[in-house]
């Protein structure tokens, strides 16, 4: 099932997400279907509260779909050490055709477990490091654009509060 993305200002979007208890079947297909509705948005990652969902829960994948084996489901993830630094352009399926540089980590190990509940942990670099900080930064309630300087973030404000009175948001 594909998940229409939910757009900022929803307040889902800023609120820190609930840790993932229950491994079932259940979990599973909503991963799935985040797999599912993250490549419909044309997407490398999407986290739980972009599909209205207040649950610790990110999906990854930096192939897009090329290679099954670089699909990655993140249950209750935490970053266990970073360092480096790349500044990037960036953007966010909840947030459409905006777009700006974000300073994150070269290099990022995340802990987490994957649907079935199991641990696992990696060290991801370049987009797959900023993919996980920009997926946990969800889950905490936590948008890209808190990372642009206020002027920048303002103005994407200022725009998506004339796309809301326009209908066209």
């Amino acid at each position: 099932m594909i998940y229409p993305i939910v757009k900022y200002p929803n307040t889902v979007l800023e609120k820190p997400t609930e840790q993932v208890t229950v491994f079932d079947d259940d979990l599973r297909k909503l991963t799935d279907d985040m797999f599912e509705s993250m490549y419909a948005a044309q997407g490398v990652g999407l986290a739980a509260p972009q599909i209205g969902k207040s649950l610790r829960v990110a999906v990854i994948d930096v192939s897009i779909g090329k290679n099954p084996e670089a699909r990655l489901v993140l249950a209750n993830p935490e970053i266990v050490h970073a360092e480096g630094e790349q500044r990037e352009e960036e953007g966010c399926l909840s947030l459409p055709s905006f777009r700006g540089m974000v300073m994150r980590p070269l290099f990022v190990t995340v802990r987490a477990q994957n649907a079935a509940g199991e641990p696992w942990e990696m060290r991801g670099e370049n987009l797959l490091a900023r993919a996980f900080c920009h997926e946990i930064d969800h889950l905490d309630g936590v948008l890209f654009i808190q990372h642009l300087g206020m002027l920048k973030r303002d103005l994407i404000r200022r725009k998506i509060r004339k796309l809301l009175k326009a209908g066209q948001w």
